[in-house]
């Protein structure tokens, strides 16, 4: 028999050398067992409910979640071995609807699930203290699965956004001879001005194979040059741009003042441009480019500057009195707005300075924006992106160009300015132009070896060796020509 005085619980229990009863065990291991629950669900979500509760709801969520680690199982192992067919995802606006529409039911189920997990972990039978630790960590469970999967949804929305916003919806063509020439127009948006005056003007001529890229820059100034046989403009003007004071980037003006003639065109002003950049060069355009220069700004600053070689005072503003500061001499890492100025800056330099500078601009971006710097900033990029360029590339061709920029990133970029020098822009010869296009991309895809000139005709005299550094990333002088002008490798000439 017991004493009168003896706890009747303490003759059912017996205490462990820590001092905890059976009781207390008994709450840690159904603790511990809600835990291990929630868990599962996070690890392979279902996985719960198969255990311990619903099978059917338990086999449904783990057969989707198998499907869906198999699927992006094997799309990695493609797009390991087929960078072009990610790009294809990435650029084709039903499969990112798909997607984003995926990952909104994905995170609802998924957050469903982890709280039918605490649910089958018997709260009411927890002591209050675990009851509340079991709260917290579902709670934070759920709000770190859902959240990250609405983000998810969300960069795959501002993705799908940007395809539909910045591509065309024309057909695709073909490479002409193996390469793809893209017209980009650079100029000042703004109320009635986008696009109508050209700020500058570069075909890039790029290796539909190995993303190898060759930059041919035309000034702005260029006059009295034939357009491309059997356009509008060439029908307009039989013996070429000739008319008084009439310019390269005065060419769009023209048009969008006789859109008349264009009936079956949508951006006059462009085609028209097109016409004349093919008659000039002896190229077939595949597509083209608006680069809007103040959107350029944003960009930059949406991947967190660049770096570029600034070789003497560069000022920041318009002529003369306008000018408000330098940017200082040096390797320097620059924002959007001193970016924006390296290259445009007038003072104290030619137009073909501030050419050669915005190829060395072009060259610092393609080589310094990693692919982390760009999944990182990726919402600010694309909002930049989406103010930045307008473009008659299709969609679906969006995914090999940006499999092309990646080969591209890795090799020099080659470059060819139409400009004294070179070519007297005023009397541009045609003839020698075409021989010089020929020569620098048939050097650029190794069919030329350098220093091998492709024909016979020749231009002025070729660079110095050592010419003196002037305003801007690269080094020349009106005289002998910049550096950035005529490259083998852009990155070397900055």
């Amino acid at each position: 028999m017991t004493s009168p005085t003896e706890n009747p619980l303490a003759t059912r229990t017996s205490r462990t050398g820590y001092g905890a009863t059976a009781a207390d065990r008994a709450a840690h291991v159904r603790f511990r067992r809600a835990m291990a629950l929630m868990v599962m669900t996070l690890i392979v979500p279902g996985s719960a409910q198969l255990a311990v509760g619903d099978r059917r709801v338990g086999r449904m969520a783990m057969r989707v979640w198998a499907g869906t680690m198999i699927v992006g199982l094997i799309v990695l192992l493609i797009s390991a071995l087929n960078h072009q067919f990610l790009f294809g995802l990435l650029f084709d606006t039903r499969v990112l609807l798909l997607l984003r529409i995926g990952l909104i039911l994905g995170a609802i189920g998924w957050a469903f699930l982890l709280v039918d997990a605490w649910r089958l972990g018997q709260p009411l039978s927890l002591t209050l203290q675990h009851r509340r630790a079991a709260i917290g960590v579902n709670g934070a469970l759920c709000l770190f699965v859902a959240s990250g999967l609405l983000f998810g949804s969300h960069v795959v929305g501002v993705q799908r956004d940007l395809v539909q916003t910045m591509f065309g919806s024309g057909d695709a063509t073909d490479a002409t001879h193996g390469r793809y020439n893209v017209l980009l127009l650079g100029g000042d948006s703004g109320a009635g001005r986008w696009g109508l005056r050209p700020d500058s003007m570069t075909v890039a001529s790029i290796d539909a194979e190995t993303g190898k890229t060759v930059l041919i820059a035309l000034p702005r100034n260029m006059m009295n040059f034939p357009f491309a046989e059997g356009s509008v403009m060439a029908e307009q003007f039989p013996k070429g741009f000739d008319c008084d004071d009439c310019m390269l980037n005065g060419v769009s003006t023209w048009a969008q003042d006789n859109t008349e003639l264009f009936k079956h065109s949508k951006n006059p002003g462009v085609d028209a441009t097109i016409s004349a950049i093919e008659g000039i060069t002896g190229l077939k355009i595949n597509y083209w480019a608006m680069v809007n220069l103040m959107g350029f700004r944003n960009l930059v600053d949406a991947v967190g500057g660049v770096t570029l070689n600034v070789r003497q005072p560069i000022p920041v503003g318009g002529l003369g009195s306008d000018v408000t500061g330098y940017i200082e001499p040096g390797k320097r890492r620059l924002d959007g707005f001193e970016t924006l100025w390296y290259a445009r800056a007038r003072e104290g330099s030619d137009d073909y300075s501030r050419m050669a500078r915005q190829k060395c601009v072009m060259s610092a971006m393609l080589t310094q924006i990693s692919p982390q710097s760009a999944l990182k900033n990726f919402s600010k990029i694309a909002q930049a992106s989406s103010e930045l360029v307008s473009t008659d590339i299709p969609a679906g061709e969006a995914g090999r160009f940006a499999d092309l920029a990646l080969k591209a990133k890795s090799q020099p970029i080659a470059t060819l300015s139409l400009v004294p020098p070179l070519v007297v822009t005023s009397q541009p010869d045609i003839d020698l132009i075409h021989d010089k296009v020929s020569e620098v991309i048939s050097r650029s895809d190794g069919s030329l070896p350098k220093g091998e000139a492709s024909g016979t005709r020749k231009g002025k005299k070729k660079p110095a060796a050592n010419p003196v550094a002037v305003t801007g990333g690269s080094i020349g002088s009106l005289g002998e020509g910049y550096a950035a002008n005529q490259a083998e490798d852009l990155g070397s000439a900055c």
